[in-house]
């Protein structure tokens, strides 16, 4: 399948958007970190009134600083298991999917397969920022240490025998339990956070992403936007999406607000 550029999205569609879910990693982030292009992006959406909400893979304790810090309306952290923003008071709101006694009798699995993958694979290395993790377990394959493709799909048969979920993002290899994704944690947090039924309205929103695990919203939503390096992957996705940046991450991701804002009325 060709690469759509995003020069060819339609001023009429893109005028319908109301809303823009994105994945972080480089997606929003370069680097690790987010680039003035991308936080300027950030608040031109904001100012013109229409939410933004962050659907990642990283943990809730990595995502607290930046629910309070970006102008988001929310972050759900953890493939759709946690949920971060910023209340009227200033301080960090937070709302799980899965009650106290479920997260504490996954977390105690999830340990346990963690385990499993490390002695089984000495190569492998839990993510850095596995401390902040409540939900789910994350090997890494790209951002400190290096697993190659097939090292990448032993992590993932092994998190599939012991019956989780996985996923990879262009850094880590996610596992957790239960029946959430980033779809269902964005369906959630549009219900919880705006009051609005998601499958209702998905005209009116798009979704921006760069990695496998980003997949499946590439081919729920008719409006979804690859940053340039989603070209890494293009190969394993299942989905691609509908339209491609010039700019790869942070760059990428200000030309889709560009792209948007620039089709609403000033």
């Amino acid at each position: 399948m060709d690469k759509t550029p995003i020069s060819l999205w339609p001023a009429p569609a893109r005028a319908r958007i109301r809303g823009v879910l994105t994945d972080i990693d480089d997606t929003l982030t370069t680097d690790g970190a987010i680039t003035p292009d991308a936080l300027d992006a950030l608040h031109r959406l904001r100012a013109a009134g229409l939410p933004v909400l962050a659907i990642t893979g990283r943990p809730a304790g990595w995502s607290e600083g930046f629910a309070l810090a970006w102008p988001l309306d929310a972050i759900v952290a953890e493939n759709g298991a946690v949920a971060l923003w910023r209340g009227e008071d200033g301080q960090l709101c937070r709302a799980y999917l899965q009650d106290a006694g479920t997260r504490a009798a996954n977390f105690q699995r999830l340990q346990a397969v963690a385990k499993r993958v490390l002695a089984e694979m000495p190569q492998a290395r839990l993510a850095e920022d596995s401390p902040g993790r409540e939900t789910d377990i994350a090997i890494d394959h790209s951002e400190f240490a290096h697993l190659d493709g097939e090292e990448i799909a032993q992590v993932v048969r092994i998190m599939k025998s012991e019956g989780l979920n996985a996923t990879v993002s262009s850094i880590h290899i996610n596992g957790w339990m239960g029946d959430h994704d980033k779809l269902a944690g964005a369906r959630w947090i549009v219900r919880e956070r705006l009051g609005r039924v998601l499958d209702a309205e998905l005209d009116h929103w798009v979704y921006v992403g760069d990695s496998t695990n980003d997949a499946r919203m590439f081919g729920h939503f008719p409006h979804s936007v690859g940053v340039a390096n989603v070209a890494r992957f293009w190969d394993a996705l299942s989905h691609h999406p509908a339209y491609v940046t010039r700019g790869e991450r942070g760059a990428g991701f200000a030309e889709v607000a560009a792209a948007v804002l620039d089709a609403h009325p000033p």
